[in-house]
């Protein structure tokens, strides 16, 4: 398996990894499937430090992670945000965790202080690769979300890089 920075022509991968999760899944709050337009957009507005990883396994797109910016203010400029996903056929073979890794690197290379995780209540295997990188439970949003018709809590997670 190979990690490298996603490009332009990942997108297309990325969004139908993204969507199924949108379409079928808590593990994203996003409600609407995004177009492959919408897909390029965010790709593009992740350049330098807030970046977008792959990882690929025999020439294929297996998952992606990517550095965000935890809140629109000045002040949170050196925290970011992290977010993993895995095709769901590669689950269990420790792409998240190579991936997660790698962002951490990736974050602490680019003078970040604080990564943040927000995982949605009870995805067990997402909690666990964030302590297995180092990330501890900060506080747990309960009720933030909904979707599929049902109440959802948010568990805050966080690593200090420096």
């Amino acid at each position: 398996m190979q990690l490298r920075l996603a490009t332009p022509e990942d997108a297309e991968a990325i969004r139908q990894i993204y969507n199924l999760e949108v379409t079928t899944s808590t593990a994203t709050f996003d409600l609407v499937p995004r177009s492959l337009e919408d897909q390029q957009a965010w790709q593009a507005a992740r350049a330098g430090a807030h970046t977008v990883l792959v990882a690929v396994d025999s020439l294929e797109l297996v998952g992606f992670g990517s550095l965000s910016p935890w809140r629109d203010r000045p002040a949170y400029a050196t925290s970011v945000e992290d977010s993993v996903y895995v095709h769901r056929a590669h689950h269990g073979r420790g792409i998240g965790k190579a991936l997660l890794s790698e962002l951490v690197v990736t974050a602490t290379a680019h003078g970040f202080h604080a990564c943040m995780a927000r995982i949605v209540g009870g995805h067990e295997a997402s909690i666990a690769v964030h302590e297995a990188c180092g990330f501890e439970v900060v506080g747990t949003e309960r009720e933030v979300g909904r979707k599929f018709g049902r109440w959802l809590d948010v568990v805050l997670m966080e690593r200090l890089l420096s």
